[in-house]
C-alpha cells in the first residue's frame, strides 16, 4: 500500500497531560494510519496520575508513557504540529500547518477535572481524522 500517512506532533509544556492523551486517542483512533509523536518544552518527569487514569476510563492505557523533550527534529519529521499552551517555545519551520488548540491544563486537577478536558481531546481527534481523510477503528 503506497499511501501517504500523516505524522502529528502534540506539544504542550509538560508532555504529561493534553498531548499525551491526544497522542493516545489519535494512535488508536487511526488504527495505526497516522505516525504520532508528543513532546513538551519543559517535561515532567511522569505522566499526571489523573489522565493515566481518566484514559483508562476510556479503555486506552498509557501509564507506560514517558514525556519526552520537544526537539526541532520531531517538528520538522511532523505534517501537523498541535500545541496544547507551549506558545513560542514551539520552532516555526515553513511548509508544517500549525493548529494552536486551546485546552484546560490537567497539571493538579482530579480525575474529575480531566475527564472533561480528555473529552474534548477526543472530539478534537476525531475532527482531525476527518480532516486528514484518514479512517480507522472508531470502537474506542
Amino acid at each position: 500500500m503506497n499511501q501517504f500517512r500523516p505524522s502529528v506532533l502534540f506539544v504542550c509544556v509538560h508532555n504529561a497531560g493534553r498531548s499525551q492523551m491526544a497522542s493516545a486517542f489519535l494512535t488508536h483512533l487511526s488504527d495505526g494510519r497516522v505516525e504520532v509523536r508528543s513532546a513538551g518544552s519543559a517535561p515532567a518527569d511522569a505522566v499526571n496520575p489523573a489522565v493515566v487514569e481518566a484514559m483508562k476510563e476510556v479503555g486506552i492505557d498509557i501509564s507506560a508513557e514517558i514525556p519526552k523533550v520537544l526537539t526541532t527534529e520531531a517538528v520538522q519529521d511532523s505534517d501537523v504540529v498541535i500545541t496544547m499552551g507551549c506558545g513560542d517555545a514551539c520552532p516555526i519551520f515553513p511548509g508544517k500547518r500549525y493548529l494552536d488548540w486551546k485546552l484546560d491544563d490537567p497539571a493538579g486537577q482530579g480525575v474529575d477535572a480531566v475527564r472533561p478536558i480528555r473529552d474534548q481531546i477526543r472530539a478534537r481527534i476525531t475532527g482531525l481524522l476527518a480532516e486528514l481523510d484518514v479512517h480507522g477503528g472508531e470502537s474506542a
